[in-house]
């Protein structure tokens, strides 16, 4: 596998580099109203006090886009000087607009011009479809004149959950489908000579991520590209879950060398994530080491993980990652883990329990659950939320799961907006999506069967939807 790092290119995000032999950054995403300039620079502070190197913010408008300078002169009069990022989706001329405000500017291929995903299978001749790139240039040529005479990097940022009608089309729901659609922006981008872009692919589900991520790179090679790569699992979750989902997919890959600056995405506060990337930043030595060990002592479909940590998110973490590709790859698919007698998870007084047997096998359960091997649990597919997301996310979050946790195997998927809702849990049984201020719209599978429910009725309805459906 390509080691990206060392060959990647730099790119310049206001005082950050990010890629080549620079540190892998860390970095985190607003949950404010991005119109609330109070409420995001106090937020930005924290994040950036925690360890942030980026900042992110929803730029929905043109009016959080203008925003987007007010923020970031509060932030500097106040001695933080981290580059900010303004996240676009839908409409194309915001993108333009946030430039020129911000250090960086991500945007999705799924709907930078394409409309959002529908799920309908559309036909296009090869005419036709050179015609869908040709409009994609049209938009994109003027936005990247505005990037290099304001010095502003960009972000293409590939979701699973919001590809587009006409990629899957012709793609299909794949790896090759989710590379194309980066590649297709690339190249233009390589064409106007601009190479402050970082790139990633992300996805819910971990070994599409991983598989995807390995392909892009790949390809990338194959026509001498080298940009650096941000990597994420989107709609981790929270608490162990959340973790361990995200050490499975960012640890798989960052033990392989690739990865220039990541994100956990979390359903928690977004300072909480810098800690628990950082942590997984400085495993990668330990766990790369692991890795091949556990690889080499496979036996009878079962990786045996003998490992130490001083506390439990560290061995769920570390365990997560020193096996996430060996599980995606099915090199095996059971996992024993064991700790040593003398580790201080079974001495120190200040351990909240001392993890028994019971507690290592249930820690080796959701790592294969995360792995997508085996279910021994409710799957929750939740987002972190941001500036889009219209009701509380954490306290919905915790009543579902309070209502379903005994469902073994069903999954659901609790999503702040509908930019990557309807599709990251296209494979969910159940969705709870937000629809606009105070309304939430319910799904099976990929098709709506409630809209705009009022939200103190919506987890009361999502309950009864899924009672009736299994008697």
């Amino acid at each position: 596998m390509t080691h990206s790092r060392r060959f990647s290119t730099v790119a310049h995000v206001g005082p950050v580099a990010i890629g080549g032999s620079n540190p892998i950054r860390i970095q985190s995403m607003a949950t404010t109203d991005t119109n609330d300039t109070e409420g995001c620079v106090a937020q930005a502070k924290r994040i950036i006090d925690a360890g942030g190197e980026l900042v992110r913010f929803t730029t929905q408008g043109t009016r959080e886009a203008e925003n987007m300078k007010n923020i970031s002169a509060r932030l500097k009069a106040d001695g933080y000087h981290t580059p900010l990022v303004a996240d676009v989706h839908f409409t194309a001329h915001v993108a333009d607009v946030a430039a020129q405000y911000c250090e960086k500017v991500r945007i999705n291929p799924g709907n930078y011009v394409d409309p959002g995903r529908t799920f309908k299978h559309l036909e296009y001749t090869d005419e036709e479809y050179a015609a869908e790139l040709q409009k994609i240039e049209a938009k994109l040529v003027p936005f990247i004149h505005i990037c290099k005479e304001h010095h502003t990097a960009v972000r293409i940022g590939v979701n699973h959950g919001s590809l587009s009608d006409r990629i899957m089309s012709r793609y299909g729901d794949t790896p090759a489908g989710i590379v194309e659609s980066c590649i297709e922006f690339l190249r233009i981008f390589r064409r106007e000579q601009f190479n402050d872009v970082v790139i990633s692919i992300k996805a819910s589900n971990t070994v599409v991520m991983v598989q995807s991520v390995r392909l892009l790179v790949k390809t990338m090679d194959s026509e001498d590209m080298h940009y650096p790569l941000h990597l994420g699992v989107t709609e981790a979750g929270e608490g162990e879950d959340g973790r361990i989902k995200s050490a499975v997919g960012i640890g798989a890959l960052l033990t392989e060398g690739i990865g220039d600056t990541i994100r956990v995405s979390l359903s928690e506060e977004p300072e909480c994530e810098i800690p628990v990337a950082r942590k997984l930043v400085d495993l990668i030595p330990e766990c790369t080491r692991l890795r091949h060990e556990a690889e080499a002592s496979i036996t009878d479909d079962t990786i045996t993980l003998c490992l130490d940590a001083p506390d439990m998110e560290t061995l769920q973490l570390k365990a997560s990652m020193a096996v996430g590709a060996l599980l995606i790859d099915r090199k095996a698919t059971k996992l024993v883990i064991q700790i040593p007698p003398s580790s201080p998870l079974n001495t120190s007084p200040s351990s909240l329990l001392p993890p028994p047997s019971t507690t290592l096998t249930t820690l080796a359960d959701a790592i294969l659950q995360a792995a997508r091997i085996k279910f021994t649990k409710t799957e929750y597919i939740s987002c972190p939320g941001c500036g889009r997301t219209l009701y509380n996310l954490q306290e919905t979050i915790a009543r579902i799961k309070a209502a379903t946790k005994d469902l073994v195997g069903l999954k659901i998927g609790i999503m702040g907006c509908i930019v990557n809702g309807p599709g990251e849990m296209a494979d969910a049984d159940y969705g709870y999506v937000g629809a606009g201020r105070g309304k939430i719209s319910l799904y099976k599978q990929k098709v709506c069967v409630e809209k705009n429910i009022p939200e103190a009725e919506a987890v009361d309805k999502l309950l009864e939807l899924i009672h009736k459906d299994r008697g």
